[in-house]
Protein backbone atom coordinates (compact mmCIF):
# COMPACT_ATOMS: atom_id res chain seq x y z
CA UNK A 1 0.00 0.00 0.00
CA UNK A 2 2.86 2.07 0.84
CA UNK A 3 4.55 1.88 -2.41
CA UNK A 4 1.13 2.91 -4.48
CA UNK A 5 1.03 5.71 -2.39
CA UNK A 6 4.54 6.73 -3.07
CA UNK A 7 3.85 6.28 -6.71
CA UNK A 8 0.50 8.47 -6.71
CA UNK A 9 2.35 11.53 -4.89
CA UNK A 10 5.34 10.92 -7.40
CA UNK A 11 3.12 10.96 -10.55
CA UNK A 12 1.35 14.09 -9.31
CA UNK A 13 4.40 15.56 -8.33
CA UNK A 14 6.06 14.86 -11.87
CA UNK A 15 2.52 16.29 -13.72
CA UNK A 16 3.17 19.47 -11.03
CA UNK A 17 6.51 19.97 -12.81
CA UNK A 18 5.58 19.55 -16.05
CA UNK A 19 2.61 21.96 -16.03
CA UNK A 20 4.50 24.25 -14.16
CA UNK A 21 8.47 24.68 -14.07
CA UNK A 22 9.91 21.93 -16.05
CA UNK A 23 11.30 20.50 -13.21
CA UNK A 24 11.20 17.40 -11.27
CA UNK A 25 12.51 17.46 -7.74
CA UNK A 26 13.80 14.03 -6.24
CA UNK A 27 14.08 13.79 -2.50
CA UNK A 28 16.02 11.47 -1.31
CA UNK A 29 16.76 10.58 2.41
CA UNK A 30 19.99 12.21 2.15
CA UNK A 31 19.65 14.48 -0.64
CA UNK A 32 17.67 16.53 -3.25
CA UNK A 33 18.17 16.29 -7.29
CA UNK A 34 16.27 19.02 -9.72
CA UNK A 35 16.11 17.28 -12.90
CA UNK A 36 15.45 19.41 -16.33
CA UNK A 37 12.39 18.11 -17.39
CA UNK A 38 11.61 20.69 -20.41
CA UNK A 39 11.38 19.71 -23.81
CA UNK A 40 9.90 16.01 -22.66
CA UNK A 41 6.63 14.75 -24.29
CA UNK A 42 6.57 12.07 -21.88
CA UNK A 43 8.64 10.30 -19.11
CA UNK A 44 9.15 6.73 -17.43
CA UNK A 45 9.46 6.50 -13.42
CA UNK A 46 11.05 3.35 -12.28
CA UNK A 47 10.32 2.64 -8.69
CA UNK A 48 11.91 -0.42 -7.13
CA UNK A 49 9.89 -2.69 -6.08
CA UNK A 50 7.14 -1.78 -7.59
CA UNK A 51 8.34 -1.45 -11.33
CA UNK A 52 9.26 -4.82 -13.34
CA UNK A 53 11.55 -4.88 -16.40
CA UNK A 54 10.62 -6.24 -19.22
CA UNK A 55 13.67 -8.47 -20.88
CA UNK A 56 13.44 -11.03 -22.99
CA UNK A 57 10.15 -12.94 -23.14
CA UNK A 58 10.07 -11.91 -19.31
CA UNK A 59 8.93 -9.36 -16.67
CA UNK A 60 11.22 -9.63 -13.51
CA UNK A 61 9.96 -8.21 -10.53
CA UNK A 62 12.30 -6.41 -8.60
CA UNK A 63 13.05 -5.92 -4.37
CA UNK A 64 14.84 -2.86 -2.77
CA UNK A 65 17.39 -4.23 0.26
CA UNK A 66 18.72 -1.40 2.13
CA UNK A 67 19.79 0.81 -0.59
CA UNK A 68 20.54 -1.65 -3.07
CA UNK A 69 17.92 -2.91 -5.92
CA UNK A 70 17.90 -6.61 -7.18
CA UNK A 71 16.00 -8.28 -9.67
CA UNK A 72 13.45 -10.66 -7.58
CA UNK A 73 14.06 -13.90 -9.64
CA UNK A 74 16.77 -15.09 -11.23
CA UNK A 75 17.93 -14.45 -14.85
CA UNK A 76 16.30 -16.89 -17.52
CA UNK A 77 17.57 -15.25 -21.07
CA UNK A 78 18.78 -17.08 -24.00
CA UNK A 79 18.52 -20.64 -25.44
CA UNK A 80 19.11 -24.57 -23.89
CA UNK A 81 22.64 -25.31 -25.77
CA UNK A 82 26.38 -25.81 -24.50
CA UNK A 83 27.44 -22.36 -23.98
CA UNK A 84 30.63 -20.42 -26.52
CA UNK A 85 31.93 -17.39 -27.42
CA UNK A 86 29.89 -16.52 -30.24
CA UNK A 87 27.62 -13.50 -29.27
CA UNK A 88 24.82 -15.32 -28.39
CA UNK A 89 23.36 -16.18 -24.79
CA UNK A 90 23.51 -19.69 -24.21
CA UNK A 91 22.16 -21.48 -20.70
CA UNK A 92 21.71 -25.25 -19.21
CA UNK A 93 18.24 -26.14 -17.64
CA UNK A 94 18.63 -28.46 -14.55
CA UNK A 95 18.14 -31.84 -16.10
CA UNK A 96 18.22 -30.71 -19.25
CA UNK A 97 14.46 -29.71 -18.75
CA UNK A 98 13.20 -25.96 -19.75
CA UNK A 99 10.75 -26.22 -16.81
CA UNK A 100 13.41 -25.74 -14.47
CA UNK A 101 15.09 -22.64 -15.96
CA UNK A 102 11.14 -21.33 -16.22
CA UNK A 103 11.27 -22.15 -12.13
CA UNK A 104 14.62 -21.52 -11.09
CA UNK A 105 16.09 -19.24 -13.67
CA UNK A 106 19.23 -20.68 -16.43
CA UNK A 107 22.09 -21.87 -15.47
CA UNK A 108 25.08 -20.24 -16.50
CA UNK A 109 28.86 -20.97 -16.62
CA UNK A 110 30.89 -17.52 -15.97
CA UNK A 111 32.41 -16.74 -18.51
CA UNK A 112 29.00 -16.63 -20.40
CA UNK A 113 27.35 -14.81 -17.54
CA UNK A 114 29.66 -11.95 -17.89
CA UNK A 115 29.45 -12.68 -21.63
CA UNK A 116 33.46 -12.96 -22.01
CA UNK A 117 34.72 -9.90 -20.06
CA UNK A 118 35.99 -10.18 -16.58
CA UNK A 119 35.74 -6.81 -15.39
CA UNK A 120 33.82 -6.99 -12.04
CA UNK A 121 30.82 -5.58 -12.05
CA UNK A 122 30.25 -6.11 -15.53
CA UNK A 123 26.51 -5.82 -17.26
CA UNK A 124 27.18 -9.47 -18.67
CA UNK A 125 23.92 -10.88 -19.60
CA UNK A 126 22.03 -8.52 -16.99
CA UNK A 127 19.70 -5.80 -19.14
CA UNK A 128 20.58 -2.59 -19.39
CA UNK A 129 21.23 -0.53 -16.43
CA UNK A 130 21.88 -3.86 -14.24
CA UNK A 131 24.71 -5.59 -14.03
CA UNK A 132 26.09 -9.02 -12.43
CA UNK A 133 27.55 -7.99 -8.50
CA UNK A 134 30.82 -7.25 -7.16
CA UNK A 135 31.96 -8.48 -3.92
CA UNK A 136 31.33 -5.56 -1.68
CA UNK A 137 27.72 -5.01 -2.93
CA UNK A 138 27.13 -9.15 -2.17
CA UNK A 139 28.79 -8.30 1.57
CA UNK A 140 26.60 -5.04 1.67
CA UNK A 141 23.82 -7.20 1.10
CA UNK A 142 24.67 -10.06 3.72
CA UNK A 143 25.50 -7.38 6.46
CA UNK A 144 21.70 -5.77 5.90
CA UNK A 145 20.44 -9.20 6.99
CA UNK A 146 23.09 -9.80 9.61
CA UNK A 147 24.42 -13.40 7.93
CA UNK A 148 21.34 -14.89 7.88
CA UNK A 149 20.73 -17.23 5.10
CA UNK A 150 17.12 -18.14 5.83
CA UNK A 151 16.73 -14.22 5.37
CA UNK A 152 17.24 -14.19 1.50
CA UNK A 153 15.33 -17.97 0.97
CA UNK A 154 11.76 -18.08 -0.02
CA UNK A 155 9.69 -19.60 2.56
CA UNK A 156 8.87 -22.59 1.07
CA UNK A 157 12.50 -23.03 0.45
CA UNK A 158 14.20 -25.23 3.01
CA UNK A 159 13.90 -26.85 6.16
CA UNK A 160 14.32 -26.89 10.24
CA UNK A 161 17.73 -24.73 10.90
CA UNK A 162 17.56 -23.64 7.08
CA UNK A 163 13.85 -23.15 6.44
CA UNK A 164 13.33 -19.64 4.60
CA UNK A 165 11.62 -16.94 6.08
CA UNK A 166 12.35 -14.26 3.52
CA UNK A 167 12.14 -11.32 5.54
CA UNK A 168 14.63 -9.80 3.15
CA UNK A 169 12.21 -10.10 0.10
CA UNK A 170 15.43 -11.61 -2.09
CA UNK A 171 13.00 -15.07 -2.51
CA UNK A 172 15.79 -17.49 -3.45
CA UNK A 173 14.86 -20.29 -4.48
CA UNK A 174 17.61 -23.54 -4.08
CA UNK A 175 18.43 -23.69 -7.89
CA UNK A 176 21.54 -26.26 -7.38
CA UNK A 177 24.04 -26.21 -10.45
CA UNK A 178 25.88 -27.90 -13.16
CA UNK A 179 29.51 -29.04 -12.50
CA UNK A 180 31.63 -31.14 -14.34
CA UNK A 181 28.52 -32.09 -16.77
CA UNK A 182 26.42 -33.10 -13.50
CA UNK A 183 22.99 -31.10 -12.11
CA UNK A 184 23.08 -31.57 -8.60
CA UNK A 185 21.81 -29.45 -5.42
CA UNK A 186 17.87 -28.63 -6.72
CA UNK A 187 16.37 -28.41 -3.77
CA UNK A 188 19.20 -28.38 -1.52
CA UNK A 189 21.44 -25.47 -2.01
CA UNK A 190 21.53 -22.12 -4.08
CA UNK A 191 24.55 -20.96 -5.44
CA UNK A 192 24.63 -17.28 -7.35
CA UNK A 193 27.42 -15.26 -9.40
CA UNK A 194 29.67 -12.72 -8.44
CA UNK A 195 30.87 -11.14 -10.95
CA UNK A 196 34.52 -11.55 -9.74
CA UNK A 197 37.37 -13.95 -10.55
CA UNK A 198 38.87 -16.07 -7.52
CA UNK A 199 42.04 -16.26 -6.05
CA UNK A 200 41.97 -20.04 -5.58
CA UNK A 201 45.12 -20.94 -7.68
CA UNK A 202 43.87 -21.90 -10.56
CA UNK A 203 40.91 -20.25 -12.85
CA UNK A 204 38.38 -20.21 -10.56
CA UNK A 205 35.22 -18.17 -9.69
CA UNK A 206 33.41 -16.16 -6.57
CA UNK A 207 29.56 -17.36 -5.31
CA UNK A 208 27.41 -16.66 -2.89
CA UNK A 209 25.34 -19.73 -1.67
CA UNK A 210 23.07 -20.99 0.95
CA UNK A 211 21.86 -23.93 2.08
CA UNK A 212 18.44 -26.56 3.10
CA UNK A 213 19.61 -27.20 6.08
CA UNK A 214 21.15 -24.06 7.75
CA UNK A 215 21.08 -20.29 8.14
CA UNK A 216 24.36 -19.84 6.91
CA UNK A 217 25.86 -17.65 3.78
CA UNK A 218 29.11 -18.45 2.34
CA UNK A 219 31.11 -17.37 -0.01
CA UNK A 220 32.38 -20.10 -2.43
CA UNK A 221 34.85 -20.55 -4.82
CA UNK A 222 34.80 -23.11 -8.04
CA UNK A 223 36.51 -24.02 -11.22
CA UNK A 224 35.27 -21.70 -13.68
CA UNK A 225 35.56 -24.07 -16.97
CA UNK A 226 33.21 -26.61 -15.16
CA UNK A 227 30.46 -24.41 -13.23
CA UNK A 228 27.35 -23.53 -14.28
CA UNK A 229 24.90 -21.50 -11.56
CA UNK A 230 21.93 -18.54 -11.32
CA UNK A 231 22.84 -14.97 -12.02
CA UNK A 232 20.82 -12.77 -10.17
CA UNK A 233 21.52 -8.86 -11.47
CA UNK A 234 21.48 -5.60 -9.34
CA UNK A 235 20.29 -2.47 -10.37
CA UNK A 236 23.75 0.35 -12.00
Amino acid sequence: MKKTIYLIIFILLASTALAQNKKLTLYYPDSTKVLNISGLDSMSIFICGASKVNFGSKAYNTVLIGNQCWLKENLDIGIMTSPSNNGAIEKYCYNNLLANCETYGGLYTWNEAMQYVTTEGAQGICPDGWHIPTVAEVQTLVNYVGNDGNAYKNEDQGSGAGQGTNTSGFSALLNGGRQGGTYSGLGDRARLFISKQGSCGYSCLNTLEFDATTNNTYFGQGAMTNWAMAVRCIKN
